[in-house]
């Protein structure tokens, strides 16, 4: 290995939802000091630094915060407490995820702009000057990350509003795709390229994951003669989805060294490689690890979202 169809009713379901809460959003928007959370799934200290650098730019033009974790109401709390604290009145919340569709009604309660979270629990008392298994709050930490998972509203008399796209949506990361490959590809037309994402368990928002990211290899078609292109997800969180999920991005690498031909790995990723590795043990493909950060794209991409906030 070297490594360097018509809508559907979940879908309308979908639409509907965001576009309530696009206009629910517009009704908070205030003539007051505007501010910027980003929300990023986060992950070992390489992943936070690695956003925390891209975000370093924006950081010197706006009031800017990031809340770690997958819509965790510790965090935002913690970021909204910021920028209040700096005179902020109305925040733009940008969730840095793949899908747009991923934490967002979680998130629209959390910020109060739908019900269903209830208000923020008292602190836990300490026992023996200890604080309590999970923390001040009782909260608990998602897998992987190490990250709270609270949910409850939070406190704070800020106007929000709520980014409603996806990196798999966005335009800005054809551009990423094109880079990531063509620094990999030596001889395109005896080359197969997998784009690989992490994916849902829901099988039709996987679908619009995949239809979505297909969409952005485009300009890759385009400007290389490539044997195939597939795109495809690895289902991680989902044990019953992931086998079947696994084998097929399997099959599709074993193909191409069956064929003679040189697989391409790149990850359609906020950042880093994931379990790729793993997947792929003791098959032969060419990758270089990299996730969509770091690449000024993904910064082009926030910076184009908070300006739809503003």
């Amino acid at each position: 290995m070297t490594i360097i169809r018509g809508i559907s009713l979940a879908t309308w379901c979908f639409l509907m939802q965001a576009t309530a809460l696009h206009a629910q959003n517009l009704g908070h928007v205030g003539e007051g000091k505007f501010g910027v959370v980003v929300m990023a799934h986060g992950g070992p200290q390489t992943w936070n630094e690695g956003v925390s650098r891209m975000l370093q730019p924006l950081g010197k033009q706006y009031e800017l915060e990031i809340a770690f974790g997958m819509a965790d109401a510790y965090s935002l709390q913690e970021a909204i407490s910021k920028l209040e604290s700096r005179g902020v009145t109305d925040i733009g919340v940008v969730r840095l995820f793949i899908s747009g569709e991923s934490w967002l009604e979680r998130t629209g309660q959390i910020l109060g702009l739908q019900e269903g979270a209830p208000e923020r629990p008292a602190p836990a008392p300490a026992i023996h000057g200890h604080q309590g298994e999970h923390g001040e709050h009782g909260g608990h930490a998602a897998p992987h990350t190490g990250h709270r998972m609270e949910f409850w509203r939070v406190d704070s008399d800020a106007r929000f509003r709520l980014s409603q796209e996806g990196l798999s949506q966005a335009p800005e990361m054809d551009a990423v795709l094109v880079e990531r490959t063509a620094a990999l590809s030596k001889d395109p037309q005896n080359e197969d390229v997998l784009i690989l994402a992490h994916g849902p368990g829901d099988d039709a928002e996987n679908e619009r994951w995949i239809r979505y990211i297909s969409e952005r290899t485009k300009a890759l078609r385009e400007s290389y003669n490539f044997n195939s292109i597939k795109v495809a997800t690895l289902r991680e969180d989902w044990p019953e989805k992931r086998e079947a999920a696994q084998q097929i991005v399997r099959d599709y690498v074993a193909a191409a060294n069956e064929a003679g031909r040189t697989a391409l790995v790149v990850p359609y990723r906020v950042y880093g490689f994931g379990p790729y590795a793993e997947v792929l043990d003791g098959l032969d493909y060419v990758a270089d690890e990299t996730g969509l950060v770091p690449h000024p794209a993904v910064a082009d991409w926030i910076a184009r979202q908070i300006r739809s906030l503003e």
